[in-house]
């Protein structure tokens, strides 16, 4: 079976995603992304795959899988349940790293452990448990604390005397090959032509299905309807620009992310976080004041 391509968006103004997320949700499938993650079981028993390895994983698990190598965490509950916070994830571009480790060579030490991971890394229960409170912090975090607590992670990693590697040293993900199933042409074109204007019938001709079988597989894919998962996107991008640029006016900002109404826009932006964009920057504001006059 082919991996799914998730697409992993880093929020402009920040050089990694740091999230949690319970269980079920959307992204837990078999699926690959460019990006490098680190993830840390916190609650559930249950079955992992990576590349071509399937283990078994408890609380405290911790593996770092390299870029575009498959991977899945599938947690052993009853059926129709749910759990609200199933792990934590840091995800970071090999760009990222590369420059910061051109800028501080002192991180060289990294190089062997981003190779290893190509493979997928499993840490010690030791490893996860000293990571433990900083992975916590992290899904909080702003600013320059953000990056000390990535330094601090990446240092204690870079340590790690006790790891096992996952996948077999013969087994090679193959991004290329993965992009030829339809579906993953379809997120790809949506991933970079967010803001354009595009529906189930155009996607539907890229994947090579009809809009009906195109609909369903979609919403099998991801857990959702097309039109809930691009606009989670553009909502995602406005809350990027939002944070990003405090010139920028909500009006451009609407249509800069690809919406083409103003109080459809605002509607669709309440219910998605829960409050209005011009409440959204209000408060990103007063969080900055307040960490300055600390």
């Amino acid at each position: 079976m082919e991996p799914d391509l998730e697409v992993v968006q880093i929020r402009r103004g920040e050089s990694f995603k740091a999230w949690s997320h319970g269980y079920p949700f959307h992204t837990v499938r078999w699926h690959f992304h460019p990006e490098y993650e680190l993830h840390q079981v916190i609650f559930t028993n249950g079955r992992y795959f990576v590349g071509d390895f399937i283990g078994e994983f408890e609380p405290g698990n911790l593996v770092l899988t390299g870029p575009n190598l498959p991977h899945n965490w599938v947690s052993d509950i009853p059926k129709d349940s749910s759990i609200p916070l199933r792990g934590r994830i840091i995800q970071f571009s090999e760009s990222f790293i590369g420059d910061a480790m051109h800028v501080l060579p002192e991180l060289a030490g990294l190089a062997a452990l981003l190779e290893a991971s190509r493979r997928g890394v499993l840490f010690s229960n030791r490893t996860s448990k000293a990571l433990a409170p900083l992975m916590e912090e992290m899904m909080q975090a702003q600013g320059v604390r953000r990056i000390e607590l990535f330094m601090m992670i990446a240092g204690l990693l870079s340590r790690a005397q006790e790891f096992q590697l996952l996948a077999s040293a013969s087994y090679r993900p193959d991004p290329s090959g993965y992009m030829t199933a339809g579906m993953n042409k379809a997120l790809a074109y949506i991933r970079e032509n967010l803001t354009q204007l595009f529906d189930e019938a155009d996607l539907a001709a890229i994947a090579g299905q009809s809009t009906g079988a195109f609909s369903r597989s979609f919403r099998r894919h991801t857990g959702m309807s097309l039109v809930q998962y691009v606009k989670r996107l553009r909502i995602n991008l406005a809350c990027q620009i939002l944070m990003s640029d405090e010139q920028a006016s909500i009006t451009d900002i609407c249509y800069e992310v690809g919406f083409n109404n103003l109080s459809n826009f605002n509607r669709q932006f309440l219910a998605e976080k829960g409050m209005p964009p011009s409440r959204f920057r209000r408060l990103l504001a007063d969080n900055i004041n307040a960490g300055k006059a600390a």
